[in-house]
């Protein structure tokens, strides 16, 4: 019966450090799981910032600011414009000339 007795109790004291065991680890994920949580907050806070920021980027008048400031364009108007007509006849005489110079362009070699 004493035999019996202390391969139950160390039957109870393995378990129970068992217990504490498990419950430790228990522990020691959940707040991995809640730093995990509050990281993916602070994610998404901060994705949330750049797409407002990307918004602001792209917005048409700081494009235009932009383009004006360091590429030097400027709004079109019509005295810088310059218009070109379409007329077959010069484009049947511009490839005429095109093709005496370059036979190949003609799809022929002479």
């Amino acid at each position: 019966m004493m035999r019996l007795n202390l391969v139950l109790l160390l039957g109870v004291l393995l378990s129970a450090l068992y217990l504490v065991n498990v419950q430790y680890e228990s522990r020691h994920l959940y707040s991995e799981l809640d730093r995990a949580r509050a990281q993916a907050h602070k994610l998404d806070v901060e994705k949330e910032r750049l797409l407002v920021e990307k918004r602001a980027q792209a917005t048409s008048a700081r494009v235009e600011q932009l383009a004006k400031s360091r590429l030097q364009m400027r709004a079109a108007n019509p005295a810088i414009t310059t218009y070109v007509s379409y007329t077959p006849d010069a484009v049947d005489a511009t490839t005429e000339s095109a093709a005496r110079r370059n036979p190949q362009t003609n799809g022929r070699v002479q």
